[in-house]
C-alpha cells in the first residue's frame, strides 16, 4: 500500500485524542487548495457520523503503526486552517492555561467559513520613516513595553514597527481594531482585519489587525508583533480556558524569534516584568508624557461629617451646573440604594432574617437580595424612617444630580446597547465609559470601592478606569476618602512608576503573579478534583466559595491541573489567573 496517513484531531467538545486516516491519492495535492498539511481542515468518519478536525500530523505508511487495512480515508479537505507554528504554539497554551486539550485555540486559530483558496501576497514593502525612536530602540534588542499616555497617539509607533516588516496587531476591542485599521490603511500599506478577512491574512499582508482573537491569526513570514492597550482586561478571554493575548503574543514571537511590542499608558506588572526589555519600560520625555495625561481633580472627603455624606459635593455641583460642559459620572452600584443608615441613631439597616445589607425600592420599601424579604422602612433599632445612603446606586444618583444640576440627567446602565440620547449630565455604572463618545468631564463618585476591592490586582484596575476616563474627556474628578492614595497620586503626577513599584513589593511577598501562578477552581466536582492535586500546588478556599490554587510558575501549575481526573457528571470551571481574583 502506498500512500501517507493523516492523524486527525476532531473538532469535538471533550474528545482530546487524535485518529488516523488515510489521505486518499487525489487529496493530495489538489489543484484548488493545495498540498494537505498539518493544521489543514477536513471532514473524516467517526462512529458512524461525518465530523470536522484538523491534521495534526501526518506520517509514512511504512512508519506508521497502524492497522493500515482497516484505516478509513479522509472524506473531504474542507480548506486551509492554522498552520504548523500555532499548531505548536496552542499545544503550549493547552498546558498553560490548564485546558488538557488544543481544541479551544484551534478553533480561534481558524477561520469562521471554509477557505479553499487564497488571495495573492499583498506586500507593498512600504517605505515608512520611523517616527518614534522609543520603538525603534525596543525592537532593535528584542522588543518590550512601551508606555503612552492616554491622550497619546498610538501610530507614530505603530509606523516604526509597520516599518519593520510584516506585522500583527491585536487591541481590545473589534471597534478599536476597525478604528486602527482604517488609520493604518492610510499610510498605503496592505491591511486584514480580523476575523473577516482571515484568507488575505493567510495570503500574506503588510498588517494582521483584530481584536483579542487575533493573537492567533495567521501572519506569515511575520517580522513583529504588537499588543495596543496591554492593561485592558478585554484583552483576556472570559470563558474557560482564560487565555490572554498578550502572553499568547510573546510566546509567540519567542517561538518565531521576533520582536513583540506591549503599548500601554500604564503597563500591567506582568508586562513589566515578564515582558519587558533590556532597557526597561521605554516612554516619551517625562514632560510630554504628562502632558498627555487629563487633569486629575482630587475632592478630598475626609472632613465630612459622618452620616451625612452626600456623592453630590460642591465641586461636582460646579460641574454638572455648567450649561456649557458635558459631564459623565461614574458609579457601579446599579439601583436606588445598597448600604443603608439610620439618620437619628446611626445604625446600619441590616435584614431582620439574614442580617444582611438592605436596599431602598422606588415604592419605598426596604428590600434583602439575599434572601428577599421585605419591610417598611423603618428603622429596626430607634424606629426612624429618615436613612441616609452610604451607597445610593445610579437610579437614585440620577434624581439627586437632576435636582443638583437643575437640567435632565440620562441614566446609562450595561444592558443598554444603543447610544444614549444627548444630554448635559449623564450617570451610569463604568458602562458608561465606553457608551458615550466624548465629553468634558469625567467624575467617579465613589472611587474607593475601586482601589479598594478586595482583588490583587485592585489598583491596577482602578488606573484603568480613570485611563479610559481620560481618553473621553480632558478632566477627571475623583471623589474620595483616600487622596493620598497611590493611584491618585500616580495619575495626577502622569507617571504609574510608583503603582508599579508599590505592586511589585506587595505581590513579590505574596507571590501573586507575576510571582507565582495562580487559577480559581469552582463548580460541581470542585472538592474532588482538588483533593487529587500534587503537593508542588498549594490549594485554599472551600467549595462554597471556590478553591484558590497556586504554584511557583504558569507550567507547574498546569501540567498539575491537568493531571487531575475530572469528577465523573462535574461541571468544573478553571479559571488560571482570573482577572478579578
Amino acid at each position: 500500500m502506498t500512500g501517507r496517513v493523516a492523524r486527525v484531531l476532531p473538532n469535538v467538545t471533550g474528545l482530546d485524542k487524535t485518529f488516523d486516516y488515510l489521505i486518499p491519492d487525489d487529496l493530495h495535492a489538489p489543484a484548488r487548495f493545495g498540498p494537505v498539511q498539518v493544521g489543514t481542515i477536513v471532514r473524516v468518519e467517526l462512529h458512524g457520523r461525518r465530523i470536522g478536525g484538523w491534521i495534526s500530523d501526518i506520517v509514512d505508511v511504512d512508519d506508521a503503526a497502524v492497522d493500515r487495512i482497516s484505516l478509513k480515508p479522509i472524506s473531504k479537505v474542507t480548506g486551509h486552517g492554522p498552520d504548523v507554528e500555532l499548531f505548536e504554539l496552542a499545544e503550549w497554551a493547552s498546558i498553560r492555561w490548564a485546558a488538557r486539550r488544543s481544541r479551544p485555540f484551534l478553533v480561534a486559530a481558524s477561520p469562521s467559513r471554509a477557505i479553499t483558496s487564497l488571495p495573492p501576497v499583498r506586500r507593498t514593502a512600504p517605505v515608512l520613516s520611523p517616527s518614534s525612536p522609543a520603538t525603534t530602540e525596543l525592537l532593535a534588542v528584542g522588543g518590550g513595553v512601551l508606555r503612552l499616555p492616554p491622550r497619546s497617539d498610538v501610530l507614530p509607533a505603530l509606523r516604526s514597527v509597520i516599518a519593520h516588516g510584516p506585522t500583527l496587531v491585536v487591541t481590545p476591542t473589534i471597534s478599536d481594531a476597525r478604528t486602527l485599521a482604517t488609520r493604518v490603511r492610510q499610510l498605503g500599506v496592505s491591511v486584514a482585519l480580523m476575523p473577516d478577512d482571515w484568507a488575505a491574512a493567510m495570503g500574506g499582508v503588510d498588517v494582521v489587525i483584530g481584536p483579542r482573537s487575533a493573537a492567533w491569526a495567521p501572519c506569515p513570514d511575520m517580522a513583529s508583533a504588537v499588543v495596543i492597550d496591554e492593561h485592558d482586561e478585554a484583552l483576556q478571554e472570559e470563558r474557560s480556558p482564560t487565555w490572554h493575548a498578550r502572553d499568547v503574543l510573546v510566546e509567540r514571537c519567542r517561538r518565531s524569534g521576533v520582536p513583540h511590542l506591549l503599548i500601554s499608558p500604564a503597563p500591567s506588572l506582568t508586562a513589566v516584568v515578564t515582558a519587558a526589555g533590556e532597557p526597561g519600560v521605554a516612554h516619551p520625555p517625562f514632560t510630554r508624557e504628562r502632558v498627555a495625561w487629563p487633569k486629575i481633580t482630587i475632592v478630598d472627603r475626609t472632613n465630612e461629617e459622618p452620616w451625612k455624606k452626600s456623592l453630590v459635593t460642591s465641586t461636582l455641583i460646579d460641574r454638572i451646573r455648567n450649561p456649557d460642559l458635558t459631564v459623565v459620572c461614574i458609579s457601579n452600584i446599579t439601583g436606588r440604594a445598597r448600604v443603608l443608615a439610620c439618620r437619628s441613631c446611626e445604625a446600619l439597616i441590616r435584614c431582620e432574617t439574614c442580617d444582611a445589607a438592605v436596599g431602598l425600592t422606588s415604592d419605598n420599601v426596604l428590600s434583602c437580595t439575599r434572601c428577599g424579604t421585605d419591610r417598611p422602612a423603618v428603622c429596626q433599632a430607634c424606629g426612624a424612617s429618615s436613612f441616609a445612603n452610604l451607597r445610593p446606586g445610579v437610579s437614585r444618583l440620577r434624581e439627586e444630580l437632576e435636582g443638583a444640576a437643575a437640567r435632565q440627567v440620562r441614566e446609562i446602565t450595561g444592558a443598554d446597547t444603543a447610544p444614549p440620547p444627548a444630554a448635559g449630565v449623564y450617570v451610569g455604572t463604568e458602562a458608561a465609559l465606553y457608551r458615550v463618545p466624548s465629553c468634558d468631564v469625567v467624575a467617579f463618585l465613589e472611587f474607593d470601592s475601586e482601589m479598594l476591592a478586595p482583588r490583587f490586582r485592585a489598583a491596577e484596575q482602578a488606573l484603568a478606569l480613570i485611563i479610559r476616563a481620560g481618553r473621553l474627556a480632558p478632566e477627571v474628578l475623583v471623589q474620595t476618602f483616600m487622596p493620598n492614595h497611590v493611584v491618585l497620586q500616580a495619575a495626577a503626577a502622569g507617571n504609574p512608576d510608583e503603582v508599579i513599584k508599590v505592586e511589585r513589593e506587595r505581590r513579590e511577598m505574596l507571590g501573586f503573579p507575576p510571582f507565582g501562578a495562580l487559577a480559581r477552581i469552582t463548580g460541581a466536582g470542585s472538592s474532588e478534583m482538588v483533593r487529587q492535586l500534587k503537593s508542588d500546588v498549594q490549594v485554599g478556599g472551600d467549595q462554597s466559595t471556590g478553591y484558590v490554587v497556586r504554584a511557583d510558575d504558569w507550567i507547574t501549575l498546569g501540567m498539575a491541573l491537568n493531571a487531575t481526573e475530572r469528577p465523573k457528571g462535574s461541571r468544573l470551571r478553571i479559571e488560571v489567573d482570573p482577572p478579578r481574583l
